[in-house]
């Protein structure tokens, strides 16, 4: 047995009807911020702030696959040749 339905509503009804907040004000307020800084001039340290604010274990994250590259290269590591 095969049963289709098709609902037609907007996006804005679809997230009332399932109780999802509404998150416009939200993502005004981030839109506004992110054009500010872009008319203002974003520094350096600025995309470094957002950047360990959005994915605070990419530097770590980095240097974990630099070491593996290396141990790759080397032999170290599991895998590596032993004597």
């Amino acid at each position: 047995m095969k049963v289709n339905i098709e609902i037609d509503c907007s996006p804005e009804e679809a997230r009332a009807f399932m109780g999802l907040p509404d998150v416009r004000p939200l993502h005004d307020l981030y839109i506004d911020r992110m054009t500010g800084l872009m008319k203002d001039g974003i520094t350096a340290g600025d995309v470094e702030r957002l950047m360990s604010n959005w994915m605070p274990s990419a530097a770590s994250g980095i240097g974990e696959v630099q070491k593996a590259m290396w141990n790759a290269m080397t032999g170290g590591g599991a895998g590596g040749k032993k004597d």
